[in-house]
């Protein structure tokens, strides 16, 4: 099936960037992820907060417009070609302890930063709103080279966003600024992902 965002470009679906090694003999074997995809894991974790009563998490729809469909048999129907209604704003939201939270989960096979061009000038726009509003807002970055994945809120991220245009300005977040300003995440059995617990800190850091 065909799928095109709001202006006309087509979609590409994000692809696994898990890395291998080159030999059999040299593979480190690597059970935290076992073959999951980031999104995955968090709609896992969700799913496993939802259901344990600790917070109420869902991925957001995009609405579709459907323009193809081709009919092999009476009884089934193929989509071949749709777009994107809009453009998408970030991949998460719901409430937690009586706090909106807001989010969006990015992957990067870059060793030393996270590119700024990975996001969306509308993206971060609803970012900054959300944020300016009272709400908990973050993105959850896996740097899939190292399989290290962190939370690290907006406001932290908006500098890097708004001196990109200057002459000086950065194209990227480094990692190290990353792994020094964010919170590490761990994977664990259940949840996979128990990015609440870093959110718990956030919202300490708010009460004082």
């Amino acid at each position: 099936m065909t799928i095109h965002y709001p202006n006309g470009k087509l979609y590409r679906p994000k692809k696994s960037t898990a890395s291998k090694s080159d030999t059999p003999a040299k593979k480190k074997i690597n059970y935290s992820k076992r073959g999951m995809s980031l999104e995955q894991e968090l709609n896992d974790s969700n799913e496993y907060y939802l259901a344990t009563n600790r917070a109420v998490i869902h991925k957001k729809p995009i609405p579709v417009q459907v323009v193809n469909v081709h009919y092999p048999k009476r009884s089934a129907a193929v989509i071949t070609e749709a777009y994107y209604r809009k453009a998408s704003t970030t991949d998460y939201n719901g409430l937690y302890r009586g706090y909106y939270l807001d989010f969006e989960a990015k992957e990067t096979k870059n060793q030393t930063l996270f590119p700024l061009k990975n996001f969306h000038e509308h993206q971060i726009v609803h970012m900054r709103q959300c944020s300016d509003h009272g709400g908990i807002v973050f993105v959850i970055i896996l740097f899939s080279f190292y399989n290290e994945l962190y939370l690290i809120e907006t406001k932290d991220i908006l500098p890097f966003w708004d001196d990109q245009d200057t002459a000086s300005g950065r194209k990227s977040i480094p990692l190290d600024y990353i792994r020094e300003t964010g919170y590490k995440l761990n994977y664990s059995l259940a949840p996979r992902i128990p990015y609440l617990e870093a959110v718990d800190q956030i919202i300490e850091k708010h009460k004082q």
